[in-house]
């Protein structure tokens, strides 16, 4: 049967279908063109999105780098000044090692002196950094990583090319065989370190953790010799008296055991040339001489046994000086401004030990010791007393905290003390002219009291059958006079107190153990202080971290320590840093005793250094230097040798 409809249908599809081939090339055309603005546009976004890298010859987190590109030689120091002479110190105790970065054995003083590192901070400006093996750097905006270009001109002192593969080992020598708590510190932070040619090395950052200290954490790493390692089989962590190989202006010299050690600057030292030396290592040798104490240091410095003096003690330096080199002229002796925050010394509380747990015993101690007293008696008045950790500077706590400072505290309340976002910072006590207070004796005894100490028959108090005991270990015989009169003081409450002064390899030991009960230790503090803060403070690292005499473990610390180190800005940072301040204060883990806002030393009149010093070093072994006629005037006078 004939279906004219499928016939028709027929011949419409065939007469009026059109020829589909231009149309897909149009449509292919479109569609490539489309993935092409596509493509581009994608590409677009993917640069936006890369972050800018930042290249420079220095680095500084918060602000600009005081020194242009180019600069010709730091502001503090002489370009033109002479280079050879001797400068001797002295130091106490002794020493058995020649490494510094193992906790066996005790190292020499100045026995880092061989290493370098990328980069190297200044004396007049903080949290600034220059090139020293690094000629420049880069890195991205969100620091996620920092490449350094190293100078192919560095080498060690055997003559050998320090190599980005020199950087490399060390960094993992650290992390294998140095301290625990720098391990644990750095592990977290630094994920890893290539070297991506024989001069240029990188580091990857952590991803999610605070960006600060991050570069120049690495940046300030020693830098070793692989080969010397791989050769004789050293390890970081032993005692030894080969010091290994640097790169640095001075080397070993000479030593002998318990008497001296002598470091002599290098005449090929390959970064004369760098500006950042200029007017710098200018000492043909650094001679350390060892004593059995602080006495006989200054008897022998009296004698011209050495010749530079940094002196610690008041009484020394209000009575020991009058000597007929000094009434001659042939000794300076000088106060000279130090712009540094002072550290944050005192007596700390080993809070290991269960009875120094409870604040109200701790509080009672403190009460036991008289500033005033032992300031206008023991050291001639020539002190100030110390409130703050960090004394002296803008950041330290003051008044009722306000603003962002307040904001933090109310933040943490739950694990701060009870009341510290109204009060004002917890303040040294005052004492009377006596030795022993009255009044603060009576409210020491109440608060032992409070704790559970009661005093017996005998007068010594205990709770439950266990004696109030505290012993304080030191190993200088300076601390005497400081230290018995604040025994007697805490007898006096009851508490069965002892002095235990003992050699320095022994407080060594037992400090490294933490087998105190209380030592007198200082903080290093800093204005804009960062990750360092974990290993003295810091709850992670206390159980090892040897910068943490006190054993301090807080989680209210930690989480102030944590915006610190976060912060981005000085407006962040410094009321973080006087939140920190406060709470340090409230817990009373150290009895605050006094600070000291100049140097005081004394020299044989044979040394020069620039009218005006940076605020942040004495830099006597930096910058200053020897003046071979003057010298010689002493020797011709026979007051040296």
């Amino acid at each position: 049967m004939h279906h004219p409809n499928r016939s028709c249908q027929a011949a419409v599809r065939s007469v009026a279908r059109p020829d589909p081939r231009p149309q897909l090339r149009q449509m292919l055309w479109g569609g490539l063109v489309g993935l092409a603005v596509l493509a581009a546009a994608s590409m677009t976004r993917a640069q936006d999105a890369e972050p800018k890298i930042i290249k420079t010859y220095g680095y500084s987190f918060f602000g600009a780098l005081n020194y242009p590109e180019n600069f010709d030689h730091l502001d503090y120091v002489n370009p033109d000044a002479p280079r050879g002479g001797e400068i001797a110190i002295s130091a106490d105790g002794t020493f058995d090692s020649m490494n510094p970065y193992s906790r066996k054995g005790q190292a020499a003083s100045l026995a880092s002196i061989p290493f370098e590192s990328l980069l190297v901070g200044v004396s007049d400006a903080e949290e600034v950094y220059y090139g020293l093996l690094a000629e420049s750097l880069e890195y991205p905006e969100d620091m996620s990583w920092v490449i350094f270009h190293m100078r192919p001109e560095a080498k060690f002192s055997d003559g050998t090319p320090l190599t980005a593969h020199d950087v490399v080992f060390s960094h993992n020598l650290m992390m294998e065989q140095s301290l625990q708590s720098y391990r644990e510190a750095v592990g977290k932070r630094v994920l890893g370190v290539e070297a991506l040619d024989d001069y240029t090395v990188k580091y990857t950052f952590a991803p999610d953790i605070p960006r600060r200290a991050l570069i120049d954490q690495v940046g300030g790493e020693p830098v070793f010799s692989k080969k010397w390692y791989e050769e004789t089989g050293a390890r970081l962590d032993e005692s030894r008296m080969e010091p290994g190989i640097g790169s640095g202006p001075y080397i070993l010299d000479s030593y002998d055991i318990n008497r001296r050690v002598v470091y002599k600057r290098r005449d090929d030292y390959w970064g004369d040339h760098l500006p950042i030396n200029k007017g710098r290592n200018n000492f043909g040798t650094i001679r350390v001489e060892y004593f059995a104490d602080a006495n006989s240091a200054m008897e022998g410095f009296k004698a011209g046994a050495y010749t530079f003096r940094a002196e610690s003690s008041s009484r020394s330096w209000a009575t020991a000086y009058d000597f007929p080199n000094l009434k001659d002229g042939y000794v300076v002796k000088a106060e000279l401004p130090n712009g540094n925050i002072p550290a944050a010394a005192g007596f700390v509380f080993n809070l290991g030990k269960e009875k120094f747990q409870d604040i109200r015993v701790r509080e009672a101690i403190g009460l036991a010791y008289n500033f005033e007293w032992t300031n206008k008696q023991v050291q001639f008045g020539l002190f100030a007393q110390r409130s703050s950790f960090w004394e002296n500077s803008p950041v330290a706590a003051k008044g009722i905290p306000e603003g962002h400072e307040l904001e933090l505290l109310e933040k943490y309340k739950d694990l701060l003390p009870e009341g510290i976002q109204t009060a004002e910072p917890v303040m040294p006590h005052t004492s009377g002219d006596s030795q022993l207070d009255r009044k603060n004796l009576r409210k020491a005894s109440k608060l032992l009291e409070e704790a559970g100490w009661i005093a017996g028959d005998d007068g010594i108090r205990r709770k439950d059958g266990q004696t109030l005991s505290l012993e304080i270990i030191e190993d200088s015989p300076t601390f005497d006079r400081i230290v018995l009169p604040f025994i007697e003081n805490l007898k006096a409450l009851g508490v069965d107190a002892v002095y235990n002064r003992i050699d320095p390899a022994q407080y060594t030991n037992r400090r490294r153990d933490r087998d105190y009960d209380m030592i007198y230790a200082a903080y290093p503090m800093y204005e804009h202080p960062s990750t360092g803060l974990s290993q003295q403070f810091g709850s992670e690292d206390a159980a090892y971290s040897l910068f943490n005499p006190a054993g301090l473990a807080d989680k209210g610390v930690d989480a102030l320590i944590d915006e610190i180190v976060a912060a981005k800005t000085l407006e962040e940072i410094e009321p973080a840093t006087r939140a920190l301040d406060r709470v340090f204060r409230a817990k009373q883990f150290l009895i605050p005793t006094w600070f000291n806002d100049v140097y005081w030393v004394a020299y044989y009149d044979m040394y020069g250094h620039p009218e005006t010093l940076p605020r942040f070093d004495l830099g006597y072994m930096d910058f200053w230097w020897y003046d071979a006629e003057k010298a010689e005037k002493l020797k011709s006078a026979g007051v040296l040798r």
